[in-house]
């Protein structure tokens, strides 16, 4: 078997990042409904610290239940600070596979390399415009 074009590794590349990007989404999308249904909640504080303690995974009871609300709030911000160097890496990748794809289509890659290049950009370039 062949090794891959460099035209394939970059679209691979992007099609990783893009991937990455929306696990991060959903990811940040869960922590945020978890603490949100934790802060609304509207049973009793010990069972509610009982359930953050669950969440965070800390079952110690020592800790308080302001502790584990930082907790998660720490986690989200952690998630949202990786969507920046996120979004430059997706975007020079993109410009990679861009110059890729001009090669290849010059040098004569194949059909099928060329087509999900093209279906890979369209799709990056959806995915950095609406988040």
């Amino acid at each position: 078997m062949a090794p891959p074009s460099p035209l394939a590794i970059a679209t691979g590349s992007v099609q990783r990042l893009v991937k990455e990007e929306t696990s991060y989404h959903k990811e940040l999308k869960n922590q945020e409904a978890r603490l949100e249904k934790l802060v609304n909640s509207t049973e009793e504080n010990e069972n509610k610290e009982y359930q953050l303690k669950q969440e965070v995974y800390r079952p110690s009871s020592y800790l308080t239940l302001p502790y584990y609300f930082s907790q998660l709030e720490a986690a989200i911000e952690e998630t949202k600070a990786v969507f920046p160097p996120l979004r430059q890496r997706i975007t020079d990748a993109l410009a990679k596979l861009e110059e890729k794809l001009e090669a290849g289509q010059a040098s004569g890659a194949s059909e099928e390399e060329v087509k999900k290049a093209q279906e890979v950009i369209t799709l990056a370039k959806e995915a950095t415009k609406e988040k």
